[in-house]
Formats: structure tokens, sequence, C-alpha cells
């Protein structure tokens, strides 16, 4: 590629993103050029708190080579008004499986840096593979930048100090509680410096600060002979002061050897779902406060939440028969059940207790906890959360926090701000749904349904469950269906709606894609009629290549572009703005609604192929958190999300039947 086609190309290839993880909530993180443009980006961003208390510990590896007394500088940086250095220009290659890998030329002198992370550990290595053939005099040298700062937060040097401990081949670095080991086979020459206003572009577009500072401890340097050589060097919050070469290269193939047994004899090697098995790997992390395993929503900022979670579950873990994993995650929320409501979130502080405030993670867990029955019909397992089931109905029937509770027509009622839909910017609810939501009830109808018929299994009395679930099904196509326009209304008043601020008595007549889940849960209320009519009106105005429209384009409250800061995207996050996850219910509906039939499957095989390519960009090698609901469907929010990973793997097996054998997806 020429020079003078490189600046088009740095701004695209900025634009694509890798991550790789290490089972903790910890990553490391850039662009393709390796020019961070996030505050979320780094080397080493390790959990204090697995998987919270995230904090950035090695921003970046700076390298420069120097050939014949003249320096080529690789690393790339924004500073006000400029990008220097330019070390894209030099980059020949990028590629980002199995482990991100740059590869560098200049005056025939090649370099390739890879970069990996110890799963289970705060480390992260980088090899350098260099290739010399006509043995020039060549000097490698790596000034790695440093920090201590939570990944939501910055820096500046007169807020934080560094205490550093060279030897020769590293040095340790303390500042406050945190402690980073820096390592290599080469030498380190302690000269400190700090970098001054760097500049991360992404969080200045979302309408955050932008700028920080990032301290330089010294840097590493080795000699490059003729021929072929590798060098290393590892970050670590653990000390790794033995390692060497042979060490660095039993580490990547022990992390390669176990990412295969993610995929082994499950589909194709490279194929779409293997990526995608690979990607949802990433999501399940330890939690140290629970000594259990969890599930992470997204990367980079989001921490374990429950309702996501709960629907990431089978595509992450039953379809790829990692069933120790999703019962340790389900025993995970189980454990923190109050009141019938499984935890929204666990917070970063360990000495918090979780937040509840959501309507539909509890009835989400039902169906996790039943398909994982299904997948496994392991009973002593379910029974030993049997209560959890039993609480999670009693207090939805009698009445719980944030007024939840079942009204006198079987229907739950809930305030505001509880369903998936939450956005708020201070106290004004972007997407008001408190009453009665259309999914919450579907979800509802089903969980007494999955209850009552795995209480039958255990031996339990459960004829209240299905007493409940027909008073439910006999009041929900009354209350809930819009003749006018042929599918659902999105929600209805509660009982005590009147004179709530923002909130009015009236039907909603949005066309949402939530009703689509009347269509797609295991057990439905509506008739194949009504549900074929809900199916075409989300596809007729809410399908997109990429996922489901949250409000329809011919609605007046649409919003197209997810862009700008905080209240702008809040404005457009449930307002028109694509979710990928909202796709696996769309699969499970179009071939239900059309009969299991060959050409259904063949027709959503069709429609996967965007987010087949959609792998290539973005967060390479996995699906973004949402997309603009206008044309070209601009990928936006986190680059790697739990759901939209987890509910397209799970259609794709359980719906569409793909395996080894079918399509080349």
């Amino acid at each position: 590629m020429a020079t003078t086609d490189k600046e088009p190309w740095l701004k695209k290839s900025a634009d694509r993103e890798w991550i790789i993880t290490n089972g903790l909530g910890g990553y490391a993180s850039s662009t393709v050029t390796g020019m961070n443009t996030r505050k979320y980006h780094g080397l080493l961003v390790a959990p204090l708190n697995p998987p919270v208390n995230r904090r950035v510990l090695l921003s970046s590896l700076d390298e420069e080579i120097q050939v014949n007394g003249k320096t080529h500088k690789l690393a790339v940086h924004q500073y006000p008004g400029t990008v220097y250095p330019e070390g894209y220009r030099y980059l020949h290659d990028f590629s980002a499986e199995p482990f991100p890998a740059c590869q560098y030329l200049m005056e025939n002198v090649a370099l390739r840096k890879t970069i990996m992370m110890v799963y289970g550990e705060n480390t992260t290595v980088i090899r350098y593979d260099t290739s010399n053939p006509h043995s020039k005099s060549a000097t490698l040298r790596i000034f790695p930048l440093v920090n201590n700062r939570n990944i939501h937060g910055l820096t500046k040097s007169g807020n934080i100090e560094f205490e550093q401990h060279p030897h020769k081949t590293g040095t340790l670095i303390r500042s406050g509680q945190s402690t980073l080991e820096l390592h290599s086979d080469m030498d380190f020459i302690p000269e400190a410096w700090w970098y001054y206003n760097l500049e991360y572009e992404e969080e200045r577009s979302r309408g955050y600060p932008y700028q920080e500072d990032n301290f330089n401890p010294g840097y590493f340097e080795v000699d490059i002979g003729k021929g072929n050589s590798s060098f290393f060097v590892s970050a670590s919050t653990t000390m790794r002061e033995h390692l060497d070469i042979e060490g660095v290269n039993r580490l990547f193939e022990s992390e390669l050897q176990r990412r295969n047994k993610l995929t082994l004899n499950l589909w194709q090697e490279g194929n779409f779902l293997n990526r995608l098995a690979t990607a949802g790997d990433s999501f399940i992390v330890s939690r140290q406060s629970t000594g259990s395993r969890s599930l992470i929503a997204g990367y980079h900022w989001f921490a374990d939440w429950g309702r996501d979670a709960m629907i990431a579950i089978p595509g992450l873990t039953l379809v790829t028969g990692r069933f120790d994993v999703a019962r340790e995650i389900l025993t995970t929320f189980a454990s923190s059940c109050n009141e019938g409501l499984i935890p929204n979130l666990f917070p970063d502080d360990p000495f918090q207790p979780p937040v509840y405030n959501t309507v539909d993670a509890s009835l989400w867990f039902i169906h996790a906890l039943w398909k994982y029955l299904d997948y496994t019909g392991d009973l002593d397992s379910v029974r030993t959360m049997w209560d959890t089931v039993e609480d999670i109905i009693g207090y939805y029937h009698k009445g719980t926090k944030y007024d939840i509770r079942m009204d006198r027509d079987g229907l739950i009622s809930h305030g505001g701000q509880l369903t998936w839909m939450d956005a708020k910017v201070g106290d004004r609810e972007i997407t008001p749904r408190r009453g009665k939501a259309c999914e919450i009830n579907a979800l509802w109808y089903n969980a007494l349904m999955q209850a009552s018929l795995m209480g039958e299994q255990l031996g339990m009395g459960t004829s209240g469950f299905h007493e409940l679930a027909e008073l439910t099904k006999e009041n929900y196509k009354e209350k809930f269906w819009n003749e006018d326009r042929g599918c659902l209304y999105d929600y209805i008043p509660g009982p005590e709606n009147s004179g709530r601020a923002g909130q009015t008595n009236q039907k909603d007549a949005s066309v949402r894609p939530n009703q689509i889940l009347a269509v797609s849960l295991p057990f439905t209320m509506l008739s194949v009629k009504l549900e074929k009519s809900i199916l075409n009106v989300v596809r007729d105005e809410l399908l997109t290549p990429y996922g489901l429209r949250t409000l329809s384009p011919s609605d007046p409250g649409y919003v197209g572009v997810y862009r700008g800061n905080t209240e702008s995207r809040d404005a457009s996050y449930h307002n028109g703005t694509v979710w990928p996850w909202l796709l696996g219910p769309y699969i499970t509906a179009h071939i239900k609604v059309n009969g299991d039939s060959n050409n259904s499957r063949m027709e959503m095989i069709t429609l996967l192929e965007a987010l087949k390519g959609h792998l290539g960009e973005a967060g390479i090698g996995t699906i973004s958190e949402v997309f603009d609901g206008d044309a070209p469907h601009t990928p936006g929010g986190c680059i790697s999300q739990a759901w939209s990973v987890g509910e397209i793997m799970r259609a794709c097996v359980e719906d569409i039947g793909i395996n080894d054998t079918d399509s080349d997806l």
C-alpha cells in the first residue's frame, strides 16, 4: 500500500478494534494500528476485584527500530491537532486470530508483534519475532506507557505518583495499591518520562473527557542480529521474573489449546459459529465475591448483569456443551436472589450489595434454568435452585420491590425503568413503560409453565403455577391485542398509573420489538394467526440485516442514528437503534410461524450474512451491542456484547439447525 494511500486507511483501521480476555474480566484491547481511541483501551486492563474494579495498568508499548542509524517509530498516538508517530506507515499486515498480531516492515527488516493474555491471570505477554536477512545493523527499543486508573476515568501527571524498582531486564512499578511487573529478555534502561495530552477520539465523539497523560518508566533494548530472532515483554500484577522465550512459547501454545477445546467437534474450523464460540468464551468470568463463574454483559465497560446473563446463557454455554459453566452462572445469581428478584448487576465495590432494579431478569432466570434442565436432565442441580423459582413466582404473585406484582387479571404490573428499555437522563425516563409490558407478561406466562413442568419432574406440587398461567392467558389477548395495527400494544396501564409523571392511562401503540417474545418463547398464549400477524409487522417495520429496530421508523419518536453525547445516545438507545440480540427471538419466531420449513431456515441463513461480514469490522471476531436504525446501520455501543453473540449462536443451532455439514456459516 503506497504511503499516499495511508491516511484514509488509518481512519478505517482505527474503527476496527480487537480484544482478548483472561477469564477474570480483564482484557487487552486496541485498534488495528495500535492507536488507542478509547479510555478503555490498554494492553493490561486488570480487575482488582474480579470481574470488576478494572484498572488500566499498561496503556501501550511503543516500538522503534533503528536500521543503519535511521529510526523508524512504529507507535501511533493522537495528540491535539496531529497524529504522531505515524507507525501505521510501516504496518504491512494485521491479523486478529488466533491472537492479535501486527506485521511491520522497514528497510527489509521485519517485525511481528503478537499479543496474548494468560487465562486466569492478570498477565499480558507480547512476543516480538524479527527477521533481518541482510545482516543490517538494527536495534529494537520498546517504550512502555503505564498508568493506574479505573477504566472509566482519565489521568493527569500531577494526580498520580509511581514508585519504580528497576532491574536488568525489567522494573517493578507501584502506585497506590496496585503493582505492575514489567519483565523481558531484553535489557531495561530506566529513563522516566511523561507523555502528555494523548487524545482518545471515541471519547471525544461520545461527549466525554478525552485527554490524559501516561508515564514512561524507561525502555527495553536489544540488538537484532542476522536471521530470525524472538523476544518478549510481559506485564503482570504477579511476579514472573523467571519467564523466558521458551516459557512464553509454552504460554501461547497452552492458550491456543484451551481455545481449541471450546469448539472441538462442534463446527467447522474457522466458520461463523466457531468464531462466535471463541468470542462467547470471553464473557465467561470468575467472580471473586461468590467464588463462582459469572457472565460479563459486554466489553469494554459492562460488568455482569443479571438480565443479559440469563438471556445469553443458552447460546454461550448450553449449545456449546459447557453445562458446568451454565450451572455455576445460574447458581451465582440464584444465591443472591432477594425477595424474588435476581440481581440486575453486581457493583464494583465488593462491600456493596447487588442492585435489583429489573422486572425481567428473574423471569429470564426461570427460562434459563428450564433450558439447562432440558439440555442436561440434571434434576439434582435444579432442585438446589428450586427455592429461588418458588420465591420468584411467590413474590411476583403477592408483590415485591419496585411495584412488581400480579394484578387481579393475572398480568404483572411494575414500576418505571425496570424492563430492558431502561435508558434514563436525570429523572427523565427516555422510554416510559410503567404498567404492564407485553414482553414481561409473555415471560411471566412462560415462566409459570416452565416452573410447573420442572416442579412436576421434581415431585413438587405446582398446580397453583398452572392456574396462574391460565388466568394470565385468559386476559393477555384481550388486554394487549391492537386490532388496528395487527400486533400487540407495547404496554398498557397498570392498576396505579393514574397521575404518574410522564405516564398516561392510554395503551401504548408504538411498534416495538418486545412483542416478538410473545411468539418466540417456548410457551405462548396467542393463536397461530395472531402470531403470524405480529411477525409480519415486526418484519415490515423493524427488521434490518443486523437485528430489530427498537421503534418503527414511521413513529414520530423514531431516532435513526446512535451518535453524540450521553443524552443524544440515550434518546435513540431504544427509540430506533438496532439490537442484534433481538435477531435470536426473531429467527425462532420466523421458523416457528412458518412451520419449521427448509425454506424458512434458508431464509434465516441468508439474513445472517450481514452479521457474518460484521465479524471483520468494529470488534473483530465478535458482535457489537447496537447498530444505527438507518442504513448503512453503522455499529455502535460496546464492540462485543454477550447477548448479541449468545442469541445468534442459540438461534443458529436450535432453530436453523446449523452444524458441521450445513451451509458456509
